[in-house]
């Protein structure tokens, strides 16, 4: 570990010491090469010890990284502008996938209700029992009694559901296996013992992982030595989505980009970063259970399989072109006009980061499905960049 980061405490190395215990094992069981997305899988959600699963503090400052709500209350104001007049519409209920440290869930709860169009139900879909007692803890603090009533945690996926779907840096999350395009065919990413430790190394790959990656270097035309990562997870979790989802509409908010530009030739090395204590760096082995492991997500594949799952792909647009059509401006604006308090220049600074090409402006994409809705709604009126993704019909 480089010696300029913050050391974490003797709680945190106790538990890292677990995990790395549970990554032995996983490789001596797999005989003796771990596929990365199952060392993936289980430094990040592995039950009571993967990163997600564990108590440290994730989110905002005093954690490894900070998304869109945790830098301010107006991404979730623009995100009920466009889910309320679904909610208004079905009359149904506004379901949240992987709700992080709740901090989404209250702003649009109180947004929508301020619109006067409170969800009937606030499903929180979160596996995570630690990060649901968080988020428990920060509503019931928060909100009304009124609005605290529409609360529901699940598990798993509802039946049935109507009304709208979101989910902000869910995709990122899951779990992808690392390829590599050889002389002789596709390599996979493993996880190996090594004097004092482990590596990566790459083997000559079979199965999903080979067809895979067979599929992505022909499809882009991947030279020999090019490395990347496709998500395994993404066609069943689109699939369960779609199941669940009876009418309405879905809003994807992540990090990524385009097959075609994610998989350009000149982008050798991937998109597989780490965070610790809002550092970036590219060592996955280091701090097992203790740092996020993250890829940037393939807009493409998403679009492909919520089209195969039966979902339409209604719209694609940057995260600055949806905040704007969405009204982030007028709400700055209005906040403004109540006069400068405190808070307003970090707003203001917050605002730049979600907007500005070379922060969050850009790098972030929105991406909206639907099953039985039709009308354009706020984010998504402007210039739809649907083609860029170059979507293929399923053979």
């Amino acid at each position: 570990m480089p010696p300029d980061w913050p050391p974490p405490p003797p709680e945190a190395l106790a538990h890292g010491r677990r995990v790395a215990a549970a990554v032995g094992a996983a490789i001596e069981a797999s005989g003796g090469a771990l596929p990365f997305s199952a060392y993936m899988e289980l430094v990040l959600h592995a039950p009571g010890l993967g990163y997600y699963s564990a108590g440290a503090r994730k989110f905002g400052p005093a954690g490894d990284f900070v998304t869109a709500p945790e830098l301010t209350s107006l991404f979730g104001q623009c995100l009920a502008n466009t889910l309320a007049p679904v909610v208004a519409a079905t009359g149904g209920d506004v379901l949240e996938i992987g709700p992080g440290s709740g901090r989404l869930a209250l702003d649009l709860l109180q947004a929508l209700d301020a619109l006067g169009a409170p969800p009937r139900r606030y499903c929180l879909l979160e596996p995570s029992a630690e990060l649901r007692e968080r988020q428990r803890t920060l509503l019931q603090e928060r909100l009304s009694p009124a609005l605290r009533a529409r609360l529901e945690w699940l598990e798993g996926w509802p039946a049935s559901f109507v009304g709208a779907v979101v989910a902000n840096e869910v995709l990122d999350a899951f779990p992808v296996e690392r390829f590599r395009v050889g002389a002789e065919g596709i390599e996979q990413a493993c996880v190996v013992q090594a004097e004092g430790g482990w590596r990566l190394c790459f083997r000559p790959a079979g199965g999903r992982v080979a067809a895979g990656g067979r599929r992505l270097a022909a499809r882009y035309r991947l030279p020999p030595g090019f490395v990347g990562e496709w998500s395994p997870a993404l066609p069943g979790w689109m699939a369960g989505l779609a199941r669940a989802l009876h009418r309405g509409v879905v809003v994807l908010v992540d990090y990524g980009l385009p097959g075609p530009e994610l998989y350009r030739a000149e982008r050798t090395g991937g998109s597989l970063r780490c965070h610790y204590r809002h550092r970036v760096h590219d060592e996955p082995l280091l701090l097992p259970g203790l740092q996020d492991l993250t890829a940037d997500v393939d807009f493409t594949a998403v679009a492909e399989a919520a089209q195969r799952a039966g979902l339409q792909v209604a719209a694609f647009v940057t995260q600055a072109a949806f905040l704007i059509d969405a009204g982030i401006e007028a709400a700055f604006t209005a906040l403004a006009r109540e006069g400068p308090g405190p808070g307003l220049w970090q707003t203001a600074q917050a605002v730049r980061t979600l907007l500005l090409p070379g922060e969050m402006g850009e790098r972030f994409q929105v991406m909206g499905l639907a099953k039985g809705w039709e009308a354009a709604l706020p984010g998504f009126r402007g210039r739809s960049r649907v083609e860029k993704l170059a979507i293929e019909e399923e053979p």
